[in-house]
């Protein structure tokens, strides 16, 4: 049986007062110990999350990576060597914001993926369809793409040590979300295209949803056969709300 795994992405949130409070009251919170739970603060307070979360359970994640192994001259990026320094442990790649508002491209998520496993973090790959790609049925055939471009790059064996995140970029920050159905159709689909790979890892991999995830919707998200966690945004940054979603893992 996969392990739960939920991940809170604090994005381009908070200031110092704020990530203190929020690290303290999940350093001390109560969480279920046949999960996981991890937070991705933004680089700036990375530090100080991992100095309040040491003595915790929670596992530390980082919102990107640098498109380069190692260290050198790329001005204002942060290597995944440099993460694995810090006591990272997870790196999300290739999510929809950075997609569609920072032009990044798949040749530089799989790069970026790449770089991720080289040093020993584990790679969360973030796939998900416009409101308009829904709308028009392309849904499956655009996350296929997406999870091919990257194992097309890196090979099958790479998402042994990688998790995949469906989330729908029409339910990411705006209060809609697919239903229990909707995503566990899309988990259920990179799975079984996995399998053409590489069946033990498909059943391996574990497959988390993100976009709009509440206390209210997980426990039916969480029922599903193939989705294993959240990928959790606005909700990450309230404590109380956070800590109910991984309760219910």
């Amino acid at each position: 049986m996969r392990s739960r795994l939920v991940v809170g992405n604090w994005k381009m949130q908070g200031t110092v007062p704020v990530i203190e409070k929020l690290a303290t009251d999940l350093a001390v919170a109560e969480l279920p110990s046949d999960g996981e739970v991890a937070v991705c603060p933004g680089f700036l307070h990375f530090s100080l999350a991992q100095r309040i979360l040491a003595n915790s359970s929670i596992v530390l994640g980082a919102q990107d990576c640098a498109p380069e192994p190692g260290l050198g001259a790329l001005t204002g990026e942060v290597s995944a060597e440099q993460l694995l320094e810090m006591g990272c442990r997870y790196v999300l790649i290739g999510h929809s914001e950075r997609r569609t508002i920072l032009g990044e491209t798949e040749k530089t998520i799989a790069q970026k993926f790449k770089c991720a496993l080289s040093r020993g973090l584990t790679p969360i790959l973030c796939v998900g369809e416009s409101l308009e790609q829904r709308n028009e049925g392309l849904t499956l055939s655009v996350i296929k793409a997406q999870v091919m471009d990257v194992l097309e790059e890196v090979g099958i064996a790479s998402f042994g040590a990688a998790v995949i995140a469906y989330e729908p970029v029409w339910a990411i920050g705006t209060g809609l979300t697919a239903t229990a159905e909707q995503a566990q159709e899309v988990h259920a689909e990179i799975r079984h295209l996995l399998q053409g790979r590489n069946e033990s890892i498909a059943e391996r991999i574990q497959i988390i949803y993100g976009g709009s995830v509440k206390p209210s919707n997980a426990l039916r998200l969480f029922s599903m056969a193939d989705i294993d966690g959240a990928l959790v945004g606005g909700a990450s940054m309230n404590a109380q709300e956070f800590i109910e979603i991984c309760s219910i893992l």
